[in-house]
């Protein structure tokens, strides 16, 4: 049943943009209709703080008078004509899509470790210095334990590492099979594990021993009246 004076909000028209809310687009639609240029302009601004205290965010930006500027423009439907401190959007650059970014098609063999240390290795296998292409290498292995600490989240050999390096590298880069990478402790931040103390041992008490010749010599005791049977009429 029909009332008078009452209507569903979609009935009507669709707000532009939900964070100010129905009452903003109305009066902006009214702003439109004022004849005298000078005091629409002042509406304008009158809206435009309504519409700041209304998300005080916006206020985080540099350049939200602009922003805020702007949002009244394209609630306006663009039909808005005032003196205002900026330009009036275009309505082409409101219509016109995005540019499209194009995903890298890079095929990396160890996505573990990323680009970036691929590149690195690539770079260091280049040194024509050994002793800095080897000191380079060690660097780069650290990194790709750590990344690799950080992607599985489980324990791995260093042997794991070499191999890859060697593998990333072409050969080009080899260390030792024995060379120590920075342990999980120190990926961490925690520092290298230390050594577990050694539990005290407790002291074994000894065991007293009864001093039998003292004792013989006691009178109250019975291995004294045991010897001397006569001391007991």
């Amino acid at each position: 049943m029909d009332k008078i004076g009452l209507s569903y909000n979609t009935e009507k028209k669709k707000i532009i943009i939900s964070e100010y809310g129905r009452n903003i687009q109305e009066m902006i639609q009214h702003l439109t209709e004022i004849p005298d240029r000078t005091k629409r302009t002042e509406t304008a601004e009158f809206i435009v703080s309504v519409m700041e205290q209304m998300n005080p965010q916006v206020a985080e930006s540099s350049d939200y008078k602009h922003k805020l500027w702007d949002h009244l423009h394209i609630i306006s439907d663009f039909k808005l004509d005032v003196d205002g401190p900026f330009e009036a959007p275009l309505v082409e650059e409101q219509a016109s899509k995005p540019r499209h970014v194009n995903y890298q098609n890079n095929n990396i063999r160890f996505g573990h470790y990323g680009q970036y240390v691929v590149k690195m290795i690539k770079a260091a296998a280049d040194i024509e210095d050994e002793n800095v292409r080897n000191a380079v290498a060690l660097s780069v292995a650290n990194q790709m334990k750590r990344d690799y600490v950080e992607w599985n989240r489980n324990i791995i050999n260093d042997q794991v590492v070499i191999e890859d390096l060697r593998s990333i590298s072409e050969g080009r880069l080899n260390l030792a099979d024995d060379t120590r990478l920075i342990t999980i402790g120190e990926i961490q931040g925690k520092g290298p594990t230390p050594p577990k103390p050694k539990m005290a041992q407790p002291k074994k008490k000894k065991k007293k021993v009864p001093n039998i010749k003292a004792n013989m010599n006691n009178p109250n005791h019975p291995s004294y009246k045991k010897r001397n049977p006569q001391q007991e009429k």
